[in-house]
């Protein structure tokens, strides 16, 4: 089994490519050891110490780890957790957690139903086209409500935190919004 890796915008993150489906539906962000626990794989990562941050998408492995960590000695380490977890084909969450099931986030209740058109608009062009991009960059970015031509965004995984997620939102995300749905003023994170 071969794992690629792959650099992310963020400097503190590492995206891995096992080379087969992590996540079967949806993705899970894990940002404490204590949320990691519902995950054997997520868990043993944290485990090595100076990580701050995994998160499953689709096919890859984000981490991401304390400012000042040497990569060159945290990456094997990583490499060979994954290696070991997939090879032996290991359950990706504990038995009898929830953590497993992929439940689409909330909004933020904040959606008068009066904008359930633009609301639609806004949802379709982020699963279209906004969070292909940023599972690129081995990420996510969660809908989380749309008030008075604000909508509300909240980023996961490599793009929580990166230096350049604010860019991101203002300078891409924030103008296709605009350019496609005319009653969108501004994107903000949560």
């Amino acid at each position: 089994m071969f794992i690629e890796t792959e650099t992310t915008p963020n400097p503190q993150t590492l995206k891995f490519l096992p080379g087969r489906t992590v996540m079967e539906i949806g993705t899970r962000d894990f940002a404490t050891p204590e949320e990691a626990e519902a995950s054997p794989l997520a868990d043993a990562i944290f485990g090595l110490g100076d990580v701050t941050g995994v998160f499953f998408g689709s096919d890859f492995v984000s981490v991401t780890a304390a400012p000042g960590t040497d990569w060159s000695v945290l990456k094997p380490d990583i490499l060979g957790l994954l290696l070991d977890h997939f090879s032996a084909q290991m359950p990706l969450f504990r038995q009898g957690s929830a953590s497993g099931f992929s439940v689409p986030a909330e909004d933020a209740g904040i959606d008068d139903p009066a904008d359930a058109d633009i609301v639609a608009q806004i949802k379709e062009l982020i699963e279209t086209r906004v969070r292909p991009a940023v599972a690129n960059d081995g990420g996510d970015i969660v809908y989380r409500g749309f008030d008075k031509g604000k909508v509300y965004l909240r980023m996961q995984g490599a793009c929580a935190g990166c230096p350049s997620s604010s860019a991101t939102l203002k300078n891409g995300i924030e103008q296709l919004l605009r350019h496609y749905v005319p009653e969108v003023t501004e994107v903000r994170a949560v």
